[in-house]
């Protein structure tokens, strides 16, 4: 199968088609972990990720923007100096009408209008000013963490901003 471009699944336009029980042959979502780093300790600060524009991000750019920002922040900033968080789950089953490619395709590739299509993939609907990622550390460490932010914002499909807040010491 060949992958279509992401820019064909950005826009949110149909209802949303989410009942895997009902579906057969849904495949299963790329991204390993939603929790990476030191999960134990509380970090006093938290940098996000947040989304600008509603949109849907596929589980694959999600998966490609974790990576990204895991082994940056290992490298840079140690895996016990930070909590990395993914906060948003694909639950949304993208469909394709697949057609005919080849020679003598022409013929047959018109295909029926507004066909159903089977299920190619997933994503995570976003809303505007969503955060898709956040990173919990420490003061020393947030030009590091938001740096590795930056970089992962570049695989998600709309436009992004890093947000930086102050957490309250948990009493």
């Amino acid at each position: 199968m060949v992958r279509k471009p992401a820019k064909m699944y950005r826009n949110i336009s149909k209802k949303a088609y989410t009942r895997r029980e009902y579906m057969g042959g849904v495949p299963g979502i790329k991204i390993v972990q939603f929790d990476m780093g030191n999960t134990s300790q509380e970090f006093p600060v938290e940098l996000s990720i947040e989304i600008l524009e509603g949109c849907q991000i596929r589980h694959t750019a999600l998966e490609a923007a974790r990576v990204t920002i895991n082994r940056k922040l290992i490298k840079d900033v140690g895996r016990m100096n930070f909590h990395l968080k993914l906060r948003v789950y694909p639950h949304h089953v993208l469909r394709e009408n697949k057609q005919a490619t080849g020679a003598g395709a022409d013929r047959v590739s018109d295909g029926m209008r507004l066909a159903f299509g089977k299920a190619v993939g997933t994503a995570a609907r976003v809303q505007p000013h969503q955060k898709i990622f956040s990173v919990y550390t420490t003061p020393q460490y947030v030009e590091k963490a938001k740096e590795a932010l930056r970089r992962g914002e570049h695989k998600l499909p709309a436009p992004a901003r890093i947000v930086i807040e102050e957490r309250a010491p948990a009493r």
